[in-house]
This record gives structure tokens, C-alpha cells and sequence, in this order.
């Protein structure tokens, strides 16, 4: 298993290939946005790219009628890729468990970014202009309360995104929503939804992929638990590798504010940087869900 050299206390080094790639790929794993939506290859200047707003219709002709003559009319999206951060503290007496060390950054810290993602995405403000969220998606259906029948509002959702010429491919749900999912039943009592025997999660509803992950949980009056959606109308890419520093020599100013003086105090961190691009072509095709009662 590849290790972070902790001895390298230098500015600005870039992780070796192997960690970087295996911090990402959990990273990924812990987002269920990433794992719906596709990937796209971002600039760091960004980039725009040229979409198809509207498609050419044939039409039925006679044996010597005019064949008929339609265009694909044409947008262009403007994508910007953002910087995620984070750093993280030590004491110098973790030096002591190189393994331990690795093992922290592969476990937590994947799990933040890839949560912290989510919960952009599912939010209502973008970390800048070209990052686009679906919080603001302006279609919402209610999944909770006592007389709701959970498969019908599945289909309605369906319903909704077809209407908005998409298909219902992918659902990013919450814990939150999952047990909500997970509560409905047929007249007879019997769940209308099971998990895999095999990896205990939901596999699909209705045909749609179905993901979920912590990030997907946006509170509020009511609270997000899930998003459905046309995933194939939304890219999401990264700016090279994951790259940081390490130092036992900087000043850092904690989030409460304390000051943290690295060498005075035997401590060491590690900072965490990459920057994501996400983009919608069509938010209509995509429905939030809620735990609304009505």
C-alpha cells in the first residue's frame, strides 16, 4: 500500500501518483454525485463547451415532395473549475505510526471532500460563477408523510423529467431519504423496496441507479433527503491531480479562531487541495425530494 512521505516538509509538493489517485477514487466513492453524473475534462482556465439546444424533426414526405430542411440550433456553457482545501493538523508523536498516518488521510479525508461536494451541489450557492447546483432545481416532490404512496411519487417524478425531455436514470438519496424509501409498503404490508442480499443497498427503483451518501442531506424547512434525475445532462471533472504541503513550521489560524504556532507546539500538518467543475445543461430534468409532510 503507497504511504504520503511525511518527511518531506516542503512547500507546495504534489503526492505521489498512487496516493493521489486512490484519495480521489474515495473521494468519488464517498460522493454520489460524482458516481451519477459523468466526468468531463476541465482547463484550469476553464472551459466552454458547445451544446445542443434544440434537434432537427424529420418529417413524412410524398414520393416527389421537397424534403424537408430543419437545423440543430446551438448555446454555448461557460464551466470554471474551484479549489476545495483543507488542512490538517497533527501532533509530531503521529510520526511515530507512518502507517496510521496514511490510513487517516485515506479514510477521512476522501470522505470530506466527496461530502462536501454533495453538499454544494445540492445546495443553492456555487463556490463561483460557471460552477452550477441543483439546489435551486425549482421542481421539488413531497417522499414523506402518512398517507403517501412512495411509488407513485417515484412515478410522478419520472413523470416530471420526461416532461422535461429526460430520462430518470439516477437517484442520489440521503440516509435520510433512503429510510423514508425503505418504509413503503403494498396494501398488504410488504416493503415495496428491498436491498441487495449481497451489498445491502438499494440497487434500483424504477430502472434508476440509485446512490447514497451523507452529502445528499440538505437541511432546511423541509429538508432535501434525495435528488432524481437525467444524470447523462450533468458532467462534473478535476484540475490535475491532488496536490498539498506539509510543514511543521507554519502558523495556522484554527476555525476557532486560536492560533496553532507548528514548531512551538511539536505539530505538523498536511494541507489537501484540488479543484472540481460541475455543470447542468438542464436542471429541468432533475427533482428534488423532500421530507415535506402534507
Amino acid at each position: 500500500m503507497p504511504a504520503i512521505d511525511i518527511n518531506r516538509r516542503s512547500t507546495n509538493v504534489i503526492f505521489d501518483p498512487e496516493v493521489s489517485n486512490e484519495i480521489i477514487t474515495k473521494a468519488i466513492e464517498e460522493s454520489a454525485i460524482m458516481q451519477l453524473a459523468g466526468k468531463m475534462s476541465v482547463n484550469p482556465e476553464g472551459k466552454t463547451w458547445q451544446t445542443i439546444e434544440t434537434d432537427p424533426e424529420p418529417q413524412w414526405v410524398g414520393e416527389t415532395e421537397q424534403k424537408p430542411v430543419d437545423r440543430f440550433t446551438f448555446g454555448k456553457r461557460t464551466v470554471s473549475p474551484y479549489k476545495m482545501a483543507l488542512i490538517v493538523p497533527f501532533s509530531d508523536e503521529f510520526l511515530r505510526d507512518k502507517r496510521g498516518l496514511y490510513d487517516e488521510c485515506v479514510s477521512r479525508v476522501p470522505k470530506l471532500f466527496g461530502k462536501k461536494f454533495d453538499t454544494t451541489v445540492l445546495g443553492t450557492t456555487a463556490p463561483g460563477t460557471g460552477f452550477d447546483v441543483l439546489g435551486d432545481a425549482g421542481t421539488a416532490t413531497i417522499m414523506a408523510g402518512t398517507d403517501i404512496d412512495v411509488y407513485d411519487r417515484f412515478l410522478a417524478v419520472d413523470s416530471t423529467i420526461g416532461a422535461a425531455d429526460g430520462i430518470m436514470n439516477g437517484i442520489a438519496l440521503a440516509p435520510q431519504g433512503r429510510s423514508i424509501v425503505l418504509g413503503a409498503k403494498d396494501g398488504n404490508g410488504h416493503p415495496l423496496f428491498t436491498p441487495s442480499v449481497e451489498s445491502g443497498q438499494l440497487g434500483n427503483i424504477l430502472g434508476a441507479a440509485v446512490s447514497v451518501k451523507k452529502g445528499i442531506y440538505k437541511a432546511g424547512t423541509p429538508s432535501i433527503v434525495g435528488i432524481a434525475g437525467d444524470w447523462d445532462e450533468a458532467k462534473w471533472g478535476t484540475i490535475g491531480t491532488l496536490a498539498g504541503s506539509i510543514s511543521n513550521e507554519a502558523t495556522l489560524v484554527d476555525s476557532d479562531g486560536s492560533i496553532i504556532n507548528l514548531w512551538q507546539q511539536n505539530m505538523f500538518a498536511i494541507r489537501f487541495e484540488i479543484e472540481y467543475a460541475f455543470m447542468v445543461k438542464n436542471k429541468n430534468t432533475f427533482v428534488l425530494l423532500t421530507n415535506a409532510t402534507e
